[in-house]
């Protein structure tokens, strides 16, 4: 489907449709802690998310198929940006930090969501840019409520990233969700306060700010979709869906098991 033409407000019932396709999304990454692990291939992940969401969820793994991609989800493993491809060659070693995209379909309608997973014991670095990458994500999603902008949500997320002298990565951002996977609007992970589509409850978008410790540039590989830093610096992502409400926001794509060492959002 195309994108549409402005950004859709989302009936009630048209929210809990996107909550029960976020919620289970959600599922998936939950059941996934413990395979995150080393030894693990990361198409032995793609693999097991793959069934869980077809035999478990009675779901469709919605990337396969996407724009020819042929996996369930991406893994993105340290310089790795987004759009990491599963492979049987890519083994999860101590120390590594990984980010899984996962996406489904219930009924029609998308569920997206990723988190950051930790290998072991990584280096000091790299767990302070995964959790920096959360609280910028936190941020951003706290911003959002009915009269502000996306440029307060991008600018609330470039902050965070900046008060740690961490980089934003600039190509690549949020977007509608709903019946369309990638729907209007884009939500940028910069932005300056007070800019940009002012925000109306009903809109539903995901916020997933990417993160490097070293320069924001990256590069496309030649398999047409793995993103890295340009430096070889780790980078790290999370992404939650969020609805407007009339007094904020909801998050569509809670953990079923709470945020543990992370704060609440």
């Amino acid at each position: 489907m195309k994108r549409s033409s402005t950004t859709p407000i989302h009936t009630v019932s048209d929210i809990a449709q996107s909550r029960l396709a976020g919620q289970l999304a959600a599922r998936v990454l939950r059941m996934l802690v413990p395979h995150v692990r080393a030894g693990v291939s990361t198409n032995e992940l793609d693999r097991l998310c793959h069934d869980y969401i077809v035999d478990e969820l009675g779901c469709i793994p919605a990337n396969i198929g996407y724009h020819g991609y042929t996996k369930t989800i991406c893994a993105s493993v340290n310089h790795v940006v987004c759009h990491g491809i599963p492979s049987d060659r890519e083994v999860l070693k101590d120390g590594d930090i990984v980010n899984v995209d996962v996406a489904l379909i219930k009924d029609g309608w998308f569920g997206d969501t990723s988190r950051m997973y930790v290998v072991g014991e990584p280096r000091a670095q790299a767990r302070r840019l995964v959790r920096t990458a959360y609280e910028a994500m936190r941020a951003g999603i706290q911003a959002v409520r009915p009269g502000a902008t996306l440029g307060d949500v991008g600018h609330a997320i470039e902050s965070v990233a900046r008060r740690e002298r961490f980089t934003v990565v600039q190509e690549y951002c949020g977007h509608g969700i709903g019946q369309i996977y990638h729907d209007t609007p884009d939500v940028l992970n910069y932005g300056v306060p007070g800019q940009g589509l002012k925000l109306e409850p009903g809109m539903i978008f995901t916020i997933e700010p990417m993160l490097n410790a070293g320069k924001a540039a990256t590069r496309e590989l030649s398999d047409g979709w793995t993103v890295i830093t340009n430096d070889k610096s780790l980078s790290a992502q999370w992404e939650h869906m969020v609805c407007v409400t009339e007094t904020g926001y909801e998050v569509l794509t809670a953990w079923p098991e709470g945020t543990g060492d992370y704060p609440a959002i």
